[in-house]
Formats: structure tokens, C-alpha cells, sequence
């Protein structure tokens, strides 16, 4: 079984620079989990490229999509005035983030390894 760990509020900020160096490029879906609209993929198997916190303006924001100059990055997801921040770690390698917004939306960023190609 894997173990959800939470970080707290003062820790955001180490959490999501400690996650893009250690995932960037990485497969990125983002899920969002609503209790409206139900569970939607706002983006599945793109090139993860950062993500931040800031306490100033208290927003998480995730981007994905391009790795290079050539092709900058594609989607910045914004989560704001997040209310908890947790994660899990499936498998070495993987980890999926879980980030719960003040109105109670889910967003789900899942990190896997790019597939090795064939060769």
C-alpha cells in the first residue's frame, strides 16, 4: 500500500522546486476532480516543465508541454489559494501530487518516467 505524505503550508515552496528538478521531463497527466463537472484530464502525457508555489499571490502553478526554447511550454495549470498539498509515491520514479483548492476542487498532477524508446 502506498503512504500519502502531507506538506505543510511553510513547505510548499521547497516541495515544487524539489519536484520540477527531480521529475522535469517527466510524463505529466493533470487531472482535475470536481464535484460539479466529475473527473476531467486537462492534460495527459506531456513533457512536465516546472512547477511553483507563491505565497505572495498564493497560487501553485504547474507548466507542461514543450522541452526546449523551440517549443515552450504549452499549459500552465493555476491552482489557487490551495488549502492542502499532499503526495504518494507509487513506484520509485512516479509520483503523484494531490493539491485541494479553497472551493474544493482536486487537482491530481501524476509524474511518470518517459517510456524508453524502441531501439
Amino acid at each position: 500500500m502506498t503512504e500519502t505524505t502531507t506538506i505543510d503550508r511553510d513547505g510548499w515552496g521547497r516541495f515544487f522546486d524539489l519536484l520540477t528538478a527531480d521529475h522535469k521531463g517527466h510524463s505529466a497527466a493533470i487531472e482535475l476532480v470536481d464535484a460539479d463537472f466529475g473527473d476531467q484530464y486537462e492534460t495527459e502525457r506531456l513533457p512536465f516543465a516546472y512547477s511553483s508555489y507563491d505565497p505572495r499571490d498564493d497560487v501553485i502553478v504547474i507548466g507542461v508541454g514543450g522541452d526546449s526554447a523551440r517549443f515552450p511550454v504549452l499549459l500552465r495549470h493555476m491552482i489557487h489559494h490551495p488549502v492542502e498539498v499532499d503526495f504518494t509515491v507509487p513506484r520509485p520514479t512516479e509520483m503523484d501530487v494531490r493539491v485541494v483548492a479553497t472551493d474544493g476542487t482536486v487537482t491530481m498532477l501524476r509524474l511518470r518516467p518517459k517510456p524508453a524508446l524502441p531501439g
